[in-house]
């Protein structure tokens, strides 16, 4: 049995179990909590999985905390402070920017440490080698972009009419949108863990043929599911997500 160590601020462990065999992190999309995964690790994951989703600077208990507005600073950091908690199998979920996160990360690792998940998740993101076709947003004047967050229906109505919490979001989020549209993709060897892609049918900002894009990404294999809803098919569907992820981590945890 391996050393569970503290969770830190950046790794949350809404429940920790001692007789974990793998780790699966979980990263949000742009502007979410922690939260979103707070009832993972109480529905159909297998017992021997530990979820530890990831808390990033600017957001609910790290609410002081400036936000990063650049990948390559975040991932230098993340590498870092998640390091002590790679000493068993571990695995990654990402979901819009989480995604390209958890993807970023996993090369990070490779690099710095030798060090490989045994499965990324990549949920609701178009793989990300295919060139971003909007303009960016992140830069927009303050009507504008609330107009564009109301058009990608990820934040509520009433909380983008709110101007004291949107007075809070509104830099959390221009942070995590300029990480996003500031990427630039860098050639690398694939990488060796399985890849199982998540899209949305109605989705309007990522298309079948940009989640499939993933399969070119990894010398293993990628499996390609898609659910009906949105961009934000993630909440709608959790169901069938947390099924669709116990039984390909199932796979690591026979062998």
């Amino acid at each position: 049995m391996k050393t569970t160590p503290l969770f830190n601020s950046w790794v949350r462990c809404p429940k920790p179990n001692p007789q974990a065999r793998l780790r699966l992190f979980c990263f949000p999309y742009a502007g979410g909590r922690v939260s979103i995964f707070r009832t993972w690790s109480e529905e159909v994951l297998p017992v021997e999985i530990e979820v530890c989703p990831i808390q990033l600077p600017g957001r609910e208990s790290r609410l002081q905390e400036p936000p990063f507005t650049q990948l390559s600073r975040l991932l230098e950091t993340l590498a870092q402070v998640m390091h002590p908690y790679l000493n068993m199998p571990f695995a990654f979920f990402g979901h819009s920017m989480g995604a390209l996160i958890s993807f970023e990360l996993a090369r990070q690792l490779r690099r710095q440490y030798s060090l490989n998940p045994v499965h990324l998740f990549v949920s609701g993101r178009a793989a990300p080698q295919i060139p971003i076709s909007n303009s960016p947003i992140h830069q927009l004047p303050e009507s504008e972009f609330i107009e564009k967050l109301r058009y990608l229906n990820g934040t509520p109505e009433s909380v983008l009419k709110n101007a004291e919490l949107m007075h809070l979001l509104l830099p959390i989020l221009r942070a995590d949108f300029a990480v996003c549209e500031t990427y630039v993709y860098s050639n690398e060897e694939p990488l060796d863990c399985p890849i199982s892609t998540f899209g949305g049918l109605q989705d309007d900002e990522v298309s079948y043929e940009d989640i499939a894009a993933w399969r070119e990404l990894t010398n293993s294999s990628c499996t390609l599911r898609m659910f009906p809803g949105n961009h934000f098919f993630l909440h709608s569907n959790q169901a069938l997500i947390w099924s669709a992820v116990s039984q390909d981590l199932r796979q690591n945890l026979i062998k």
